[in-house]
């Protein structure tokens, strides 16, 4: 499966259109990541354990738009884009989302 951020691949042509795909996870905050950010912010510098959780985060909801992408029968995925938004106190969704094509 070719995933791509642009359009368009260079020298490829896209054969069908299969339509929008997605996948998304709410993940929520751990109480003692929470303790260790809230130690971290007063001395500044990476926080280690959510950039952790957001890669693990968004590697999922890739993995889900791609498996539906899949199901579609497409060979790429096109214009893919991540978002993130808050649902409630605590915890966010990752939401990753493209085209699903096929490509010659």
């Amino acid at each position: 499966m070719l995933l791509s951020n642009l359009e368009i691949i260079p020298g490829r042509r896209v054969r069908e259109h299969l339509g929008i795909v997605e996948g998304s996870t709410v993940r929520s905050k751990h109480a003692g990541r929470d303790i260790l950010a809230g130690l971290k912010n007063i001395v500044g510098g990476e926080l280690k354990a959510y950039t952790e959780l957001l890669v693990e985060a968004r590697q999922q909801a890739t993995d889900r738009m791609v498996a539906q992408a899949e199901e579609l029968g497409a060979n790429a995925v096109l214009n893919i884009r991540y978002t993130t938004t808050s649902v409630t106190q605590g915890a966010a969704e990752i939401l990753a989302y493209g085209t699903a094509v096929i490509l010659d």
